[in-house]
């Protein structure tokens, strides 16, 4: 990997996969391990709002989630531009689609290498082991929130916290806060969830 930025940024992405899947309602952290295990797959909608202090205007993606244990992943963005994310068997792919043929570009570099390399360390938050991370402090809070700042300085550097609102059903995350800085911050809103259905291979396989 070529720049110290580069893998924080990727571990935060990672990160909002993982935990914005397994979570359960607990207020302590057993009962979030206990959540997590019972979680064996996942569809949701999310909107994406990105906040710069550049930006006159929000900008503002949406699309769908899926995943299945013990690591299938697709992260699947619908507007404005349409890329899709695969991950199954430890091998992640990349495409986006041509804005004029509309045909799948797969994408290939560090980045995807590091996304693989990532994937691998945070297998412990897939158990909902987040008050045992090298990476990141955890502390819970009033509200069902969960606050991970982290320890590393290079880390910190790009991400000074991420903050988690779990929803009142059990297994759902509601939210998920990225903050760089104090203007600059993602927001992931997920909706229409659905645990724990069967969901067909291809899905993590293929794209349209």
């Amino acid at each position: 990997m070529r720049s110290t930025g580069l893998r924080p940024r990727l571990i935060a992405i990672a990160l909002v996969f993982c935990v914005g899947l397994c979570l359960g309602w607990a207020d302590t952290w057993e009962g979030i391990r206990a959540a997590a295990g019972t979680v064996t797959s996942v569809e949701t909608a999310f909107t994406q709002t990105k906040h710069l202090p550049i930006l006159a205007r929000p900008l503002v993606a949406t699309g769908k989630l899926f995943y299945q244990t013990p690591g299938s992943l697709r992260w699947e963005y619908l507007t404005p531009i349409r890329s899709i994310l695969l991950m199954d068997d430890g091998r992640v792919r990349r495409f986006t689609q041509d804005t004029q043929t509309h045909a799948f570009r797969e994408e290939t570099g560090a980045g995807l290498d590091a996304m693989q390399v990532v994937f691998q360390e945070i297998s412990q938050w897939l158990a909902g082991r987040f008050d045992d991370n090298s990476m990141f402090d955890a502390r819970l809070e009033a509200g069902r929130r969960i606050i991970l700042t982290p320890k590393q300085k290079a880390f910190a550097e790009v991400l000074q916290r991420i903050e988690l609102v779990l929803d009142d059903q059990p297994g759902v995350i509601r939210q998920v806060r990225i903050i760089e800085g104090e203007e600059a911050y993602t927001e992931l809103d997920f909706s229409q969830t659905v645990l724990n259905r069967a969901i067909p291979i291809d899905v993590f396989r293929k794209v349209p």
